[in-house]
């Protein structure tokens, strides 16, 4: 299942700098999410809400079951387009710069490992690689390096471009729209149904033939 993001127009003035135009953003009207909720659900993915990041692109939506933990506490997420086109979003702590810009393995869209190294062109706030078939936006803030990557046959680079200008940290009511949902039971154990109610709790070994 797949949910496009409202989120804001953007009237660029300079690279990576967003401009809204007052549309309506992601669960306006709405009533306010529960801050407490959305760090338990932020814990429960094993990342922080600071550290979610959303985007848009023309014709490209969210695609909830990529939403996921990138390292020890970064988020990465993808969207894709009808036309099979994907553009990853990924979040985690670092820093970018020339000395270490090249030197960044180049990750594509699918997630399969590229070049050990991609030559980096500066682009507004951030750098512009491409390499072996992909290609990719990185730039850092907030003690973050956020990477928005694709396949340079499927994605053209003012596409991406325009991705990673609007790459921005998700507000309350855009972390309520990306984030998955708690279960029930979210962080208890899970309950086995071979184990004996009374005893030291070792499984049973009295089922029959079929299982």
């Amino acid at each position: 299942m797949r949910r496009r993001l409202a989120l804001p127009s953007a009237a660029l003035s300079l690279p990576f700098l967003l401009a809204a135009c007052g549309t309506q953003t992601a669960g306006a009207g709405a009533e306010a999410p529960d801050r407490a909720g959305l760090e338990a659900r932020a814990a429960a993915l094993q990342t922080r809400p600071e550290h979610v990041y959303v985007t848009e692109a023309d014709g490209f939506d969210l695609a909830e079951q990529s939403v996921g933990v990138l390292g020890d506490d970064g988020f990465s997420a993808t969207y894709v387009s009808g036309g099979g086109g994907t553009i990853t979003l990924a979040v985690e702590r670092g820093r970018v710069d020339p000395a270490s810009c090249a030197a960044l393995p180049l990750t594509s869209a699918t997630g399969a490992g590229g070049p050990a190294e991609a030559p980096c062109e500066k682009d507004g706030e951030g750098w512009y690689r491409a390499a072996g078939g992909s290609h990719e936006y990185v730039r850092a803030e907030n003690g973050l390096r956020i990477r928005v990557s694709a396949d340079t046959g499927a994605v053209d680079r003012a596409t991406l471009r325009g991705a990673a200008e609007r790459a921005h940290r998700a507000s309350d009511a855009e972390l309520d729209a990306v984030l998955p949902e708690r279960g029930p039971g979210a962080g208890e154990p899970v309950e086995r149904g071979d184990l004996p109610p009374a005893g030291d709790g070792a499984p049973r070994n009295d089922v029959g033939a079929s299982g």
